[in-house]
């Protein structure tokens, strides 16, 4: 999960005491980013990172990214293509991202119950991102979804556990099932050694952590035959806890081999598919992906971002329902946005963006409404809205 936690735990137990500042902190990752940093949102009490990226779409899905240990919110995103998919689906973004004043490996405290109960520490930090978005772009509030890798996967665990009324759906890669630890030596055994649990007693973790009584998210779980960091048996858990959780039945309804790797589904009565698990044989800690000019592959090598020829962030997005083809003039209005943000970012330093009252919000969408009438940018606006019919 963290991958050099290990080496790390003195420096760990030290850390617990340190004062968590909600400043920025630098970081690893690309220093030029077409994402855009929110850097005040509501109490923010994990003092974590926003960052986000909105495609001109309106009433879009939002999908929540967690990075893993050693990342950035930035270097997953290129990593695992995000933000390709969202140019090509419309949807929107938000990236939140640890600091190291927080977390000695940059990974998010998965395993502290201040920080993965509802209503406290990096979960709220999240909560409010998202209610963030809310009120600054027009998102649909019924498509919300949530994904990560490692320690991210973990923290997407927490959010769906705690906040599971927010998500339609989530998937968590090379990560562990909600409640498997609360300390740092329990975090060390289940990462190696797996705490298996029944599933009566996953799924009661899950039903404790929030008053939510369903309906639940659906879920996507991905793990690497051969991970040694995380080991694989750790997904077989997560598909008991939320087997249980929606009370299905225990054996998959379908296997098949996508991209030569094997995927399982289970089902509900009426024939929905609401879990999902692929196993990737021979893939050690990591995100697969698969590179390429086809619509089904995005995304860049790196550590512990794994080329094998299945692409993790398009079957995902495709689980969730959010891949219908965009028709062609969406798609490039999308990527030309996109370009001229890149190109911003490189002459000046991001701007800051602070989430206005809602009053502030209307006043200023008039305001612009009324100086954009005869602007170029109005009308070319208006060309894209007449071409999408």
């Amino acid at each position: 999960m963290i991958p050099f936690l290990t080496q790390h735990r003195q420096r760990w137990k030290s850390a617990y005491s340190w004062h968590r500042f909600p400043w920025p902190q630098p970081g690893p990752g690309p220093a030029i980013s077409h994402l855009t940093e929110v850097y005040e949102f509501a109490s923010n009490p994990g003092a974590l990172r926003m960052f986000k990226y909105v495609p001109p779409r309106g009433k879009s899905a939002l999908v929540v990214v967690l990075h893993g240990s050693a990342q950035t919110a930035s270097s997953y995103d290129l990593g695992a293509g995000w933000s390709t998919l969202a140019d090509r689906y419309g949807f929107a973004l938000v990236l939140p991202q640890q600091q190291v004043s927080n977390n000695p490996n940059n990974g998010f405290n998965w395993f502290l119950p201040g920080d993965i109960e509802r209503g406290r520490g990096e979960a709220l930090s999240i909560r409010q991102m998202i209610e963030t978005m809310f009120i600054s772009h027009r998102i649909d509030r019924r498509r919300v979804f949530i994904t990560g890798l490692s320690a991210g996967g973990a923290m997407a665990s927490v959010m769906l556990a705690t906040y599971p009324e927010l998500f339609a759906a989530g998937a968590v890669i090379a990560a562990l099932p909600f409640g498997t630890a609360t300390n740092l030596n329990e975090a060390l055994e289940s990462m190696v050694h797996v705490r298996a649990r029944s599933a009566r007693e996953w799924g009661d973790l899950v039903r404790a952590a929030s008053p939510h009584r369903g309906p639940w998210p659906r879920l996507s779980v991905w793990h690497g035959g051969a991970d040694a960091v995380v080991k694989a048996q750790n997904a077989d858990q997560i598909v008991k806890q939320w087997i249980d959780v929606h009370d299905l039945d225990h054996n998959p309804a379908l296997e098949e081999i996508v991209d030569g790797y094997r995927r399982r589904v289970w089902r509900h009565r009426m024939g929905e598919d609401m879990i999902e698990s692929y196993t990737i044989a021979g893939m050690g800690h990591g995100t697969p992906l698969a590179t390429g000019s086809a619509e089904q592959h995005c995304g860049v090598p790196s550590a512990f971002m794994l080329d094998v020829g299945i692409s993790s962030s398009y079957h995902i997005a495709k689980f969730w329902g959010l891949t219908r083809q965009r028709r062609k003039f969406d798609s490039i209005f999308a990527g030309w946005r996109r370009n001229s943000r890149s190109q911003a970012a490189a002459s000046q330093s991001v701007a800051r963006d602070y989430v206005p009252k809602a009053h502030l919000v209307k006043r200023s969408q008039a305001s612009h409404s009324r100086r954009g009438g005869a602007s170029a940018g109005a009308a070319l606006s208006r060309l894209v809205r007449w071409l999408r019919g």
